[in-house]
């Protein structure tokens, strides 16, 4: 009589591993984005790593969101002294 649990052993195994390959997939996208993001920054794009570790993802956040990019003071710096006023 229990041999009838066993299809659905495997339809259960299925499922789990497509709803691994999906989240793995998932976060190969944000990780992906993420280096993106940093790089266009400035930044090296090898942080977006550390969303992967929890809590170091949301200090990274709050670091990454109020510190001063490396791109903004590459443009600061290349628009060169205020013109004089008068």
């Amino acid at each position: 009589m229990r041999r009838e649990a066993a299809p659905d052993m495997g339809a259960l195994v299925a499922i789990m591993a497509g709803y691994a390959v999906f989240w793995i997939a998932l976060m190969a996208l944000i990780i992906w984005c993420y280096w993106k993001i940093f790089s266009k920054a400035g930044f090296n794009g090898a942080l977006s790593l550390l969303f992967l570790v929890p809590c170091a993802n949301l200090v990274i956040l709050i670091w990454f969101a109020f510190s001063e990019w490396p791109i903004e003071r590459q443009g600061r710096a290349n628009m060169g002294p205020p013109p004089p006023s008068g």
